[in-house]
């Protein structure tokens, strides 16, 4: 796909998002990075939404194992955040209207762009400030000015190029990247050549680089990925969720039901039935008492 192409995020593809219909409702946005910043970045992608007054929105995410930046405006918590790593499902109310772009890093682009550490963030969302990183929150403050999600991606792209001359990352920073490429990859292959020896490694090598860069094992990220695949599965295909479970390699269907709820605090059957409560009738809207992706 050609850097800069845009696209909608379709509900039947790998997005985080449990109750993936509500995508359409957000006007959900991939925009591919430029190849020579692909080193950082993984994934642009942008959201907007306008709901009624008395509407909100408690979206559940289960994202990939990665650092993402943001710029939101309107009903949001703040205007640049810094979203780690979370070792479970992670909520966000979305109310009112607004609108987010978002950078998803690969693993080594936390160290190029800034001096931020994975566990300063894990399993948080924090405001950026510039006491927090002075080096980020210059890049994404710039970003801001630029009006359109396109307008963003495209500065995104000619500022972090230039965050790379600068700071290149060190080869244990590109290992994680392709280790975490290669976890993503063999999602649904169970046998074959150990990760390590793949990657022309050794194990500790691989688990050094991924616990620099994203504060995990592969293990770990691993069963992230699965996970989030798992809630794609059930979502898109879901009336069998043994062979979802023999697929993404889980030992049987208990396995796989234990794993996703202890990560979301539903099981993939009552998921499922939620889902299709959804399809077959009017969508409950929770009144007044949201980075998905």
């Amino acid at each position: 796909m050609p850097s800069g192409t845009e696209r909608p995020i379709r509900p039947d593809e790998t997005s985080g998002v449990l109750h993936p219909d509500n995508l359409t409702r957000y006007d959900a946005r991939w925009i591919d990075p430029d190849p020579a910043v692909r080193d950082v970045v993984d994934q642009y992608w942008h959201v907007r939404w306008r709901l009624d007054p008395d509407e909100s929105i408690a979206q559940t995410i289960v994202d990939l194992p990665a650092v993402t930046l943001t710029i939101e405006t309107g009903d949001v918590p703040a205007a640049l955040v810094v979203t780690g790593l979370h070792h479970g499902a992670w909520r966000r109310r979305i109310s009112g209207s607004g609108d987010v772009f978002a950078i998803r890093l690969r693993p080594a682009g936390l160290g190029v762009l800034g001096s931020l550490r994975p566990h300063d963030v894990a399993d948080a969302e924090v405001p950026l400030t510039a006491g927090l990183d002075d080096r980020l929150y210059a890049l994404m403050t710039r970003l801001a000015d630029e009006r359109s999600a396109e307008a963003r991606a495209r500065a995104a792209d000619v500022l972090i190029a230039d965050r790379l001359r600068d700071h290149p990352p060190p080869a244990a920073h590109l290992l994680a990247n392709r280790a975490l490429d290669e976890l993503r990859a063999r999602a649904y292959r169970r046998t074959g050549t150990p990760l390590a020896a793949h990657l022309g490694v050794s194990e500790r090598s691989v688990q050094r680089a991924l616990a620099a860069t994203l504060g995990i094992g592969p293990k770990q990220a691993a069963r992230r990925i699965r996970l989030q695949e798992a809630a794609r599965a059930v979502a898109v295909h879901g009336d069998d969720l043994a062979q979802i479970a023999v697929e993404l390699g889980y030992a049987d269907q208990a396995h796989l039901t234990s794993d996703f709820r202890e990560a979301t605090s539903t099981t993939p059957g009552a998921y499922r039935r939620q889902l299709q409560r959804l399809a077959t009738g009017s969508r409950p809207v929770q009144r007044q008492s949201g980075n998905a992706l």
